[in-house]
């Protein structure tokens, strides 16, 4: 079917929209469920909040994340290997919390009780509380320097069959996030 335009162009903005400035965009089209990204080097476990992932492809699996200027970003880079972890609703206090705080201030695994666990493949831990457990590599680094984007590909992936049910949280910016709805299952053609 197509679209007609009407003589003049298109009709004028209706009054119920509301421009949007810029600088909260994100707030509109933030991905995913907020995870938490661990990394481990020198013996010492790491875990920081992250928000700003997507995938990529499927097979491999492969994400994207922006992970930049903090101790996760050094992490990364000397090692090459971190966990995507996607925790339930039910701690979504400590999952901000860590988002609020430096590791190189203090060890916010046992700051909120999160339990590593060691992964199979990559150096980096798991985290015992979340709903699932990605295993990841680094695999492309070209826009790091510009964006602080890293392309990551799943190697192993976990899930806690007990927490098959949980709900995750969603950023919209300001110290507001949304919990998973209702789950609608519609036909498709996608994988």
């Amino acid at each position: 079917m197509t679209t007609l335009v009407p003589q003049g162009g298109f009709p004028p903005v209706p009054t119920s929209f509301e421009e949007v400035p810029l600088n909260e965009v994100y707030r509109l089209i933030e991905p995913g469920p907020v995870v938490l990204l661990t990394t481990a080097r020198g013996g010492r476990a790491n875990v920081m909040t992250l928000s700003w992932h997507m995938m990529v492809d499927f097979t491999p699996p492969l994400l994207a994340c922006v992970v930049a200027g903090c101790l996760s970003s050094q992490a990364l880079d000397e090692t090459g290997e971190c966990v995507v972890a996607i925790p339930p609703a039910g701690i979504a206090r400590a999952v901000v919390a860590i988002g609020n705080e430096s590791g190189r201030r203090l060890d916010k695994f046992a700051e909120h009780g999160l339990t590593p666990l060691r992964a199979a493949i990559v150096g980096a831990p798991l985290v015992g509380e979340c709903i699932a457990n990605l295993e990841c590599r680094v695999v492309d680094e070209t826009l790091v320097e510009k964006y602080g984007l890293r392309v990551l590909q799943v190697v192993k992936a976990w899930r806690d069959q007990a927490r098959r049910d949980a709900k995750t949280i969603h950023h919209q910016g300001y110290g507001t996030f949304a919990v998973d709805g209702r789950t609608l299952h519609l036909p498709s053609k996608m994988p």
